[in-house]
C-alpha cells in the first residue's frame, strides 16, 4: 500500500571488524544486541512506556554477514494484547558494492509494558494499514497459543522424566563425555548493560548466553562454531543494574553435523550472592554448526551427559 506502519522501526547497522568473529562474519552476539534494541524501539513506540523482553521464538540464521556489508532490521508490532505485544523482527544484509540483499533471519518476540510508578497498562490495538499487517495481526494470537503450549508441553516432559528417571545414557566406546564442555561466565551488570529504569537490556543477555554456549560448543568441535539457532529464550525473570549474572552452558547432544548447547542464567544482588541464593531469570538452547578449513561441515563426536 505504500503506507509506514506507525509502530515500526527500522534500523541500520555498518557491520565493522569490531563486530567480527574470527572468519570475518558478524559475530551473532552485537546482532542479537541490535535485534532486541530494534524490537523494543517498536514496542515502546506503541506502548508509549518502557518495555522488556519476555520471550523470544526460535530464531533461525539464514545467512552470514561480513566485515563492509550493512545490517537492516526492520521490526513491527504484529498485535498488541492486555499487557504484552508480539514484534516482528525481519534482518536482511545488504552488499554495498552489488546492492544484493539477503535475509538473516526472521523473528518474533514477546515484550510486556512496563509503566512508571507501578500503575497496570492497558495496550491499545494496533492500526493496521495493509493486508501483510492484517495477516500478521491474525497469526500473532496462534503463535501465542503456540508460545504457551510450547512451555507447558516442555514442563511437562520435564516433570514426567524427572518421575521416572529415565535418563539417557549412550554406550558407545568413542562417544566424549560433556563434562569438560562446562563453561561458567559471571558478569557485572552495569549501566551500559540496562534500559532508563535499570533493567537488564535482553539483547545483553543473549550476547553473553551466546558467549558461553560458543566456548562449549568449540571445546568439543576445537574449531570456531557458527550459530545457527536459538530455541526457547523466555524470560522467567528480571535483572538489575548491580546484579551479578552467572551463566552456565554444557552440550546437551550432538546431531551430526550440529550440537545443542543448554544455558542457564541466574542472578544474584549483593545479598543474594553472599548467602548464594540465586534467580533463575533465563534459560535457552543454541544450535551450533562449524566448518573446516574447505568451508565443509564438521561431524561431531557421539556424547555420553
Amino acid at each position: 500500500s505504500g503506507q509506514r506502519s506507525p509502530m515500526a522501526v527500522y534500523m541500520c547497522r555498518a557491520v565493522l571488524p569490531a563486530h567480527a568473529g574470527p572468519r570475518g562474519e558478524l559475530g551473532a552476539g552485537p546482532l542479537l544486541r541490535w535485534m532486541d534494541a530494534a524490537a523494543c524501539l517498536a514496542a515502546e513506540k506503541h506502548a508509549g512506556v518502557s518495555c522488556v523482553t519476555a520471550s523470544m521464538d526460535d530464531i533461525q540464521f539464514e545467512e552470514a554477514a561480513r566485515v563492509g556489508q550493512i545490517i537492516a532490521i526492520r521490526t513491527k508490532v504484529n498485535r498488541a494484547f492486555q499487557t504484552s505485544m508480539e514484534v516482528g523482527i525481519k534482518v536482511t544484509v545488504q552488499d554495498v558494492l552489488t546492492n544484493a540483499e539477503k535475509i538473516v533471519s526472521v523473528a518474533y518476540a514477546t515484550y510486556v509494558a512496563k509503566p512508571v510508578g507501578g500503575g497496570k497498562v492497558e495496550l491499545k490495538p494496533v492500526q493496521l494499514l495493509s493486508a501483510e499487517d492484517h495477516l500478521e495481526h491474525s497469526l500473532a494470537i496462534e503463535r501465542r497459543r503456540i508460545r504457551l503450549g510450547y512451555v507447558q508441553v516442555f514442563q511437562k516432559l520435564m516433570q514426567e522424566s524427572n518421575e521416572e528417571g529415565d535418563f539417557y545414557t549412550c554406550e558407545e566406546k568413542d562417544a566424549v563425555s560433556t563434562e569438560h564442555t562446562h563453561v561458567q561466565s559471571t558478569e557485572l551488570v552495569l549501566p551500559p548493560h540496562a534500559n532508563h529504569h535499570g533493567n537488564t537490556f535482553g539483547g545483553q543477555i543473549m550476547a553473553w548466553m551466546q558467549t558461553v554456549a560458543s566456548i562449549s560448543a568449540s571445546r568439543l568441535c576445537r574449531s570456531h562454531p557458527i550459530l545457527k539457532a536459538v530455541n526457547m529464550f523466555k524470560f522467567w525473570g528480571p535483572s538489575f543494574v548491580g546484579d551479578r549474572l552467572v551463566f552456565n552452558a554444557i552440550v546437551n547432544n550432538t546431531f551430526h553435523n550440529s550440537v545443542e548447547v543448554g544455558v542457564r542464567v541466574e542472578a544474584y544482588n549483593c545479598e543474594e550472592w553472599i548467602q548464594d541464593q540465586p534467580r533463575h531469570i533465563n534459560s535457552a538452547f543454541l544450535i551450533f554448526s562449524a566448518l573446516d578449513d574447505k568451508g565443509e561441515l564438521l561431524t561431531f563426536p557421539r556424547v555420553k551427559p
